[in-house]
């Protein structure tokens, strides 16, 4: 694990903003008899008053978050298959893609993008470090390459390939500790009319919400239009436009070329002035957030305690990695919540990080609806809502700590 006091862009000494104590890999579903096995790290979140970069203290090692067992699958989601097939005709459609361009994504997952690319014929390379889910995507006809994208690998990407039109990520750049050698590789790989595009929970969002459970071991960086402007500046790179979107609870899509080479947008403008009103550059907005976070989980405890001590069954709804930030902050266990209901087949009959609370298969949700479930991907609320009326109809109530702690 990387151990830093000081900013990845800055190197200037980084503010402590909240210390979310020892926390496991938000990911790291494990079997009951490696409880004794699991691997922790100080969760401290920081800003460096130089870049405006909100950003971990530490970060357990790329290699334990992403490798041949990583849990977490795009394709599981109806909304999101829906979702990026509208954005890549979206892209289509702006001609930022078409069958003379070249096309990347850095952190490719299930192929859930790119398969669109490879049925239209179009060129495309994924960069996939986890190996399961990079041969999900092989098989859907993509290529990919099993490794993390670094501008070494950008130099040979350039000599097998050549310069590339569109570098697309999402919910990846977020993840990726040495952010500036992946920029410094996009920077020498884009063509040079070539664009590169990422999305990631957006830092605005996450403030507003206190939806603190999008801090977790993946997430190095919160993404701020303010914090990625000064960051790219860095290597020729400047935003051009933005789009706000509604995936993982509020992200941000930013557009990014060589300097010079399209007029800003006026929604990039609007929204870089807006993070000015809101004061994203100065360090008591996440003083406050903190004690927002502090307040949510109060009244979260609170809450279950309560529900508990009246006799109430509760259960969580979606393993997910964001709940493992607040099941282990708030220190809830299976006293609290008996078990998680999920669909992932890799995920059932596991147990959660950290506070060990059972994975169950879906179908014993129908069988037997608790009085409470806790709505841990809150995100997917209108998916949810729209397939689960039977448990409201039933007289089940759904549990969210977003935007505050509250009974649905």
């Amino acid at each position: 694990m990387t151990n830093n006091l000081n900013c990845r862009i800055s190197d200037q000494e980084l503010i402590e903003i909240i210390n979310f104590g020892n926390q496991p890999l938000g990911n790291g579903f494990l079997q009951e008899g490696n409880f004794n096995k699991e691997y922790f790290f100080e969760m401290k979140l920081g800003f460096c008053a130089e870049s405006k970069m909100v950003q971990l203290f530490n970060q357990p090692k790329s290699e334990k978050m992403f490798n041949e067992n990583y849990l977490f699958f795009s394709e599981t989601s109806k909304y999101m298959q829906v979702y990026f097939e509208d954005l890549f005709k979206n892209f289509l459609s702006n001609d930022y893609i078409n069958k003379n361009k070249f096309i990347i994504e850095i952190g490719c997952n299930d192929g859930i993008f790119l398969k669109h690319a490879a049925k239209n014929n179009i060129k495309c390379l994924g960069i996939e470090p986890s190996k399961n889910v990079a041969e999900i995507s092989k098989n859907k006809g993509i290529e990919v390459i099993n490794n993390f994208f670094t501008s070494k690998l950008c130099n040979e990407i350039i000599n097998d390939h050549g310069k590339v039109d569109l570098i697309y990520a999402a919910n990846v750049m977020c993840h990726i500790e040495d952010i500036k050698d992946v920029i410094y590789g996009a920077s020498l790989l884009l063509s040079d009319k070539g664009l590169l595009v990422f999305e990631d929970p957006y830092l605005l969002d996450i403030i507003e919400k206190t939806s603190y459970d999008q801090i977790y071991d993946e997430h190095v960086y919160l993404f701020s239009l303010t914090s990625v402007e000064k960051l790219v500046n860095l290597f020729g790179l400047e935003i051009f436009h933005a789009e706000r979107t509604n995936t993982h609870g509020g992200s941000m899509r930013y557009y990014i070329s060589k300097k010079n080479n399209y007029n800003k947008s006026e929604n990039a403008l609007n929204y870089f002035n807006k993070e000015k009103k809101i004061d994203l550059s100065d360090v008591n907005t996440y003083f406050k957030f903190k004690k927002n976070v502090e307040n949510s989980k109060n009244d979260l405890i609170n809450l279950l305690n309560q529900l508990k001590k009246n006799g109430k069954k509760i259960s969580g709804y979606a393993a997910t990695s964001k709940s493992t930030t607040i099941l282990n902050y708030c220190k809830i266990d299976s006293e609290l919540i008996e078990c998680i209901y999920d669909t992932t087949p890799q995920k059932i009959g596991l147990f959660s990080p950290g506070m060990h609370i059972p994975v169950c298969d879906f179908k014993a949700f129908y069988e037997a609806y608790p009085d409470y479930a806790f709505l841990f991907a809150w995100n997917h609320f209108k998916e949810i809502s729209n397939k689960e009326k039977k448990f409201v109809e039933s007289g089940g109530k759904w549990i969210t700590h977003v935007p505050n702690v509250s009974l649905i």
